[in-house]
C-alpha cells in the first residue's frame, strides 16, 4: 500500500469501494502547519466517470486498483469513440473522447508505446509514452542561419497541437514531443 505521496497521474486507487483514475494531482505545502504536504486529486470513477476531488495527507495510506495494461496502437475514430487494436490478440478497446481528450493530442497512426488501462475488464485510460513523433503541418517560415538554441515560434503540428519550437524548423518536419511537458524535444 503506497502512501499519497508516491501516486502518480493514472494510477488507479480504490476510495470508499470505488476504483478511481487519478487524472491530475496538485501538491500543496500548508504554512503553519507541523505536518507535511497535502495533495489535491482530481479522480474519475472507471465505472461511471463522475469526477471527485479529494485531498490526501503525504502519510495517508491508498489502495491500488488491480489493473492490466496492454499494449495497443490507434485503430480509427468512431463518433465520439476512439478504438485501439490490442497489439497480441486484436482485442478493440472502445475509449470516448472525453475520458481521453489530454491523450488524444499526442495519438496519430504512427503513434508507438501506447497502453490501454483495463481494470475488470473495461478499458478505461491510455498511457503515452514518454516522446512521441508528430508532424508539422504549419509554422513560420525557417530563417537561415538560426542556431538550435535562439528563440522559438509556434508550431501546429498534424493533432492539432501547438507547440513552441526553435527557429530553424519548419513545416514538413517530423519532431519529437515530450508527453509529460506538452514540450519539444528534437528533430525525429
Amino acid at each position: 500500500m503506497p502512501k499519497a505521496s508516491e501516486i502518480k497521474k493514472n494510477n488507479a486507487i480504490e476510495v470508499d469501494g470505488r476504483v478511481m483514475m487519478v487524472h491530475d494531482i496538485v501538491r500543496s505545502v500548508p504554512q503553519g502547519r507541523a505536518g507535511g504536504s497535502l495533495y489535491r486529486m482530481r479522480l474519475y470513477d472507471v465505472i461511471t466517470g463522475a469526477k471527485l476531488d479529494e485531498t490526501f495527507k503525504d502519510s495517508d495510506m491508498l489502495n491500488l486498483a488491480d489493473l492490466t495494461r496492454r499494449e495497443a496502437m490507434f485503430s480509427y475514430v468512431d463518433g465520439d469513440e476512439y478504438v485501439f487494436m490490442d497489439n497480441e490478440d486484436y482485442t478493440p478497446y472502445h475509449l470516448n473522447k472525453n475520458v481521453i481528450a489530454e491523450e488524444v493530442q499526442f495519438i496519430n497512426e504512427e503513434t508507438k508505446g501506447i497502453h490501454v488501462v483495463i481494470i475488470k475488464e473495461a478499458p478505461v485510460a491510455i498511457e503515452l509514452p514518454g516522446i512521441v513523433v508528430l508532424e508539422i503541418v504549419e509554422t513560420a517560415p525557417s530563417i537561415k542561419g538560426a542556431s538550435a538554441s535562439a528563440r522559438t515560434k509556434p508550431a501546429t503540428l498534424t493533432t492539432g497541437l501547438v507547440v513552441q519550437v526553435p527557429e530553424h524548423i519548419s513545416t514538413g518536419d517530423k519532431i519529437k514531443i515530450n508527453t509529460v511537458e506538452y514540450k519539444f524535444a528534437g528533430r525525429a
